[in-house]
């Protein structure tokens, strides 16, 4: 907020700026004509600066902390580029080894300690599986789907992008690791007819998982097998190869 003496000190100024943009005090219209430009100018900064003043909010201190904090700094992007793939990476490794909030400020409604322990479990599923996604989104950007023959000129440029894509892909199983070991947590016995409705994202991600419907290491074995067989057939190529 901006203090009565300081709107006084504002208008006070304003006041002064208006006596000097008046041209009767100038002897030549030229003269007058560009020192009334430069008080307007002044005055329509004057004022941007009072309105910037009232409107801009008092800022406070945001620490991120908990599990939850680094979650919220994930986000997909329509179009993802490394360095976006890359953040999301740094900010999901990070909520994964981070502690819990209060379950007050959980993601969702939790009145019992059984609610808060498979709340904690699928949390760290979905962690997981978020990161198995991102390893993919990176390691399709650096992939190439097939070595056609006149790719030999550039075999070097695209075998060292093929191998930083299977770097990607191999660091997957880790993850898929981790997500089936929380997924099965989660679906132990004295969870049976414990449903969190608010994260059903959650709650389906985990029944695809423990029924293999949703089988990373299946999709990890097929991209490593075809990206295998792209670098065989590039390592191949010859400059006589087209």
């Amino acid at each position: 907020m901006i203090s009565i003496m300081s709107k006084n000190n504002f208008l006070m100024r304003i006041t002064n700026l208006l006596k000097k943009a008046g041209i009767t005090k100038f002897a030549h219209a030229k003269r007058a004509h560009a020192k009334f430009a430069k008080a307007k100018l002044s005055l329509v900064l004057a004022i941007a600066m009072l309105a910037f003043s009232i409107a801009a909010p008092s800022a406070h201190a945001y620490v991120v902390k908990y599990k939850e904090d680094y979650y919220r700094l994930y986000h997909v992007h329509h179009q993802q580029f490394p360095e976006d793939c890359l953040e999301n990476i740094y900010w999901l490794e990070k909520a994964v080894s981070a502690d819990f909030a209060n379950p007050y400020y959980a993601f969702t409604k939790v009145e019992t300690e059984r609610e808060w322990e498979k709340y904690r479990y699928l949390f760290q599923m979905h962690l997981n599986l978020k990161l198995i996604e991102q390893h993919l989104r990176m390691a399709r950007i650096y992939d190439k789907k097939a070595a056609y023959f006149y790719d030999a000129p550039w075999k070097d440029e695209y075998l060292r992008n093929l191998k930083q894509a299977k770097s990607y892909y191999q660091a997957g199983y880790y993850y898929w690791q981790e997500a089936k070991l929380w997924a099965e947590k989660a679906n132990t016995s004295q969870f049976n007819f414990l449903y969190i409705t608010s994260l059903q994202n959650w709650e389906d991600e985990r029944e695809r998982i423990v029924t293999e419907q949703l089988n990373y290491k299946a999709i990890l074995d097929r991209e490593l097998t075809r990206l295998q067989k792209v670098i065989d057939d590039l390592e191949a190529m010859t400059q006589k190869s087209y």
